[in-house]
């Protein structure tokens, strides 16, 4: 039994919770904010969630925990089965996260939190999300999915993600960047939210925002 620790407002989080749903893989969910106390860093070298236990011992980062889940449980693969197409899809994660979410995410603590980001940094932020998008766009085939006729990795990684990424440059910009340069993503979106596990996912998520925001 796998046991997932963080919150649910997280997209790493329901990233792996969703892998986990769609693999079919057992599971409980602990609630664990990111924390720098002794105990949470002996599972999570730098306090960060998401982490999982597993009957080894713990895991952290949520790239290397969906690697592990594809190898420990090759049941209901969610990775390409040949080589390259595995490639490409390692190669849109990585773009996505680190030329697109990595960069949003210094518009979180505004878009969401009611702290304030420099025009500077929003400038920078415009720049370089125009650029990652733009690049990201190449890699995507929306054709239904995002790299083909297969649901994967790939869209797993991309629902969450995106959707964030679109929220916080509306929130910031006025305007979806996420839309703007990925004509098709909207009906896409609706395609992924059609699955029943990314419903429960929504719904989760939808439920730690309210409790999180009426904490505050």
């Amino acid at each position: 039994m796998i046991t997932l620790y963080g919150l649910a407002i997280s997209n790493y989080y329901n990233k792996i919770k969703f892998a986990l749903m769609e693999k079919d893989i057992a599971f409980i969910e602990e609630f664990t904010p990111p924390s720098q106390s002794e105990d949470l860093l002996q599972r999570s070298p730098l306090g960060k969630i998401p982490f999982i236990k597993t009957s080894d011992g713990y895991l952290s980062e949520s790239q290397a925990i969906l690697e592990y889940l594809e190898d420990a449980f090759p049941e209901h693969p969610l990775y390409p089965a040949d080589a390259y197409e595995r490639g490409k899809c390692r190669e849109f994660i990585q773009h996505l996260e680190l030329n697109v979410e990595l960069i949003a995410r210094r518009l979180y603590g505004e878009a969401l939190f009611g702290n304030t980001a420099s025009q500077e940094t929003k400038d920078e932020v415009r720049t370089k999300l125009d650029t990652g998008l733009k690049g990201l766009a190449k890699l995507l085939k929306l054709s239904p999915y995002a790299l083909g006729d297969s649901f994967s990795t790939a869209d797993i990684v991309a629902w969450p993600h995106l959707q964030l990424v679109g929220f916080a440059t509306q929130k910031i910009y006025g305007e979806n960047l996420v839309t703007t340069h990925i004509p098709g993503i909207e009906a896409y979106i609706q395609l992924i939210e059609s699955r029943p596990h990314a419903q429960i996912v929504s719904a989760d998520r939808a439920k730690a925002l309210e409790a999180f925001f009426s904490s505050k």
